[in-house]
């Protein structure tokens, strides 16, 4: 018997560490928008991690479902508000489908699930993360936020990937890394989203910053070139 989790497309879940009501600041620099893709094979637990993070709720089994969810939290002061899209495990291939590169451009970051348990699941990963990479170059530059999460680390008795191998894998692929039980508590979950909400404000920073670092090495030459000049 399956059970299906009851939440709705788009619904809306409050976390309890939100900034209350009224009180956060309408400054845009203390809030942002996040769109993020959930992947990973069938039977990996990322629906299971979704949830937890959503509800705090753990529910074991689910049906073949498809939904975007928003939920926001607070981060090291900031207000993030993501809009997660859970996508069913059998769409994940190796080769990226057209219904899966719509939803990578959609996306901002990635969370990208494997089970340690399930050492096929695990050697999915690089060819995903390129697929992802590839998709992205089009849009420019920006380094893309990606998460690896090892799942039902609870299960260690059956495990079929180490730690270490997850680790060394993320540390290659330049993404980031969090082992995990989605079944045991809510604290991994938090981590994971905690954890891409801050490689995203990261990203989103390092143009601005490059755009400021390039202004001034501009303002220096013009310097520089009147100062030759008036030297004449």
């Amino acid at each position: 018997m399956v059970l299906r989790c009851p939440l709705r497309r788009s619904a809306s879940f409050t976390s309890e560490s939100r900034l209350l009501q009224g009180e956060a600041s309408s400054s845009s620099d203390l809030t942002m928008e996040a769109k993020v893709l959930v992947m990973g094979a069938a039977g990996v637990g990322k629906s299971a991690l979704t949830v937890r993070f959503l509800t705090g709720r753990f529910i074991g089994e689910y049906g073949d479902l498809e939904s975007v969810y928003s939920h926001s939290m607070a981060v090291e002061g900031r207000e993030v508000l993501f809009h997660i899209w859970d996508v069913p495990g059998d769409q994940v291939q190796e080769h990226r489908s057209p219904s899966e590169e719509k939803q990578v451009q959609w996306a901002d970051g990635f969370i990208l699930v494997y089970s340690i348990c399930d050492r096929a699941s695990f050697l999915l990963l690089p060819a995903k993360v390129q697929l992802i990479k590839d998709a992205k170059e089009a849009l420019g530059p920006k380094k893309v936020p990606i998460i690896l999460v090892g799942n039902k680390r609870d299960l260690g008795h059956h495990r079929a990937v180490s730690r270490e191998e997850g680790r060394l894998l993320a540390l290659t692929l330049d993404c980031g890394f969090h082992e995990v039980s989605a079944a045991e508590a809510l604290d991994g979950a938090q981590a994971v989203f905690r954890g891409l909400a801050q490689r995203l404000c990261r990203a989103r920073l390092a143009p601005k910053r490059g755009a400021g670092i390039r202004g001034i090495v501009k303002s220096m030459s013009a310097v520089f070139a009147r100062k030759r000049t008036d030297s004449l």
